[in-house]
């Protein structure tokens, strides 16, 4: 599925699956083929470095990411517009990170609003594919449910609601709406610049320049 970066600037991917299949180690939730985003600046960090990011968990706001615009990656149908999630705090660390992941069994038995947070899914048709942009921040979607979008017009604002230990974008298509039983779908991103029909999938670690 060629998609176009749902964002301007530099971002660093995450969990890619040009590394490893299932990308984040399960195919639940159509996850299979899924990608993170993390905003970055020239030092490649998505926040400074404090005493604070390594012993204590961190208020989102202070990530580059956070609050900027997330745009539709392909034109199509709004089929789920999900707002009201809470926007948590960030753990960057080994020491806040572990609390945080004893309750990951937890949020899977919550749900899709538990897992994804604040989320918009697009519907290329009526009986799909449906992409969804993944932890947005809460207040901040502009399309609701059967609202039409171009690509590239801006859906919402990048948060840290759901599953998501700091402010990032996560993306991934599927043959359903995102449910326990969806289908993920291999997706690939149109290179800025290049020729037409000129695509690949940012390896892990990668940061692309989008604009």
């Amino acid at each position: 599925m060629p998609l176009e970066f749902p964002f301007r600037g530099r971002w660093r991917a995450r969990n890619s699956p040009a590394r490893r299949v299932p990308s984040h180690g399960t195919d639940l939730f159509g996850l299979t083929y899924s990608i993170d985003f993390i905003a970055v600046g020239g030092d490649g960090r998505s926040a400074p470095r404090t005493w604070r990011s390594a012993l204590r968990p961190e208020p989102p706001e202070g990530f580059l990411g956070f609050g900027m615009p997330i745009l539709a990656p392909v034109a199509g149908t709004v089929a789920v517009a999900h707002d009201g999630e809470a926007d948590h705090e960030a753990r960057r660390s080994p020491v806040t990170r572990l609390p945080y992941a004893f309750g990951q069994a937890g949020r899977v038995r919550a749900g899709i609003a538990a897992i994804a947070g604040n989320h918009v899914v697009i519907a290329l048709s009526p009986e799909g594919p449906f992409a969804a942009l993944v932890h947005l921040r809460r207040g901040s979607l502009r399309v609701a449910e059967g609202d039409h979008v171009l690509g590239g017009e801006q859906v919402g604002e990048c948060g840290n609601s759901g599953n998501s230990t700091e402010p990032h974008l996560h993306l991934q298509v599927s043959d359903t709406v995102p449910r326990r039983d969806a289908r993920g779908l291999p997706i690939a991103f149109r290179r800025t610049g290049g020729a037409a029909g000129d695509l690949w999938m940012p390896d892990e670690g990668e940061i692309v320049e989008a604009g």
